[in-house]
């Protein structure tokens, strides 16, 4: 059986742009949910922002993934929960399509292969590793634009991803504009932290970790 839902409303290219401004691990310093986890990217460095469009697979059928990559848009980002074994659900020719329709990253919990095909496509990539083990075009079954979970996130369809060298964040997209502010003013206090502690300030008194410290010391 296959469920085919209609395709999310997209983030609008302003606040895309402004995610890709700010950091996941400064969002790490601040909350612990919202993080795929145990994923690799397929190159370093590594950001993208956009649009999350899911689709979840059997361990062996890639019917739904081909169809979801026709219909992927410019600032989307592929996001596929492949449950089963290792096999790879994501090859040149899927990576291919997702490009040329604009797709501005992927996320996939299983493997991909032809990994030097798609680096020479530039087109970023997390998975779970790389395998030459890969699905079939089955027509069992498969889901497009459903709640799926990879890495321990829950991503809906129209959830803004945010991927860069340190990890993938996810956000709904009614929380982009707060988390896009304070993260920026976090990170545009550092170039001042910097400059005292090159000028022999400390950082522990600024993090707070020196009175903490002394709090928990004991004395010899």
């Amino acid at each position: 059986m296959f469920t085919d839902n209609p395709m999310p409303s997209q983030i609008d290219e302003k606040r895309r742009r402004a995610l890709l401004g700010v950091q996941t691990s400064t969002l790490g310093h601040l909350r612990d949910h919202g993080f795929v986890l145990g994923l690799t990217p397929n190159q370093r460095p590594i950001a993208f922002a956009g649009t999350a469009v899911t689709v979840r697979l059997p361990h062996l059928d890639s019917t739904a993934l081909h169809v979801a990559a026709d219909k992927l848009r410019p600032g989307d980002v592929l996001v596929v929960e492949q449950s089963g074994d290792s096999r790879s659900c994501f090859g040149g020719m899927v990576a291919f399509t997702s490009k040329i329709r604009g797709a501005e990253g992927v996320v996939l919990a299983g493997a991909m292969n032809d990994f030097d095909e798609v680096l020479e496509l530039g087109l970023p990539v997390f998975s779970s590793g790389v395998s030459a083990r890969t699905t079939r075009i089955l027509g069992v079954e498969g889901s497009i634009n459903v709640p799926v979970t990879v890495g321990g996130a829950v991503v809906a369809p129209g959830d803004a991803i945010l991927a860069d060298s340190d990890g993938i964040a996810v956000l709904a997209e009614k929380e982009i504009d707060e988390v896009v502010t304070t993260l920026k003013r976090k990170e545009e206090a550092e170039p001042k932290l910097k400059s005292k502690i090159r000028s022999g300030g400390s950082l522990s008194e600024w993090s707070g970790a020196a009175r903490r410290f002394a709090e928990g010391s004991s004395v010899a």
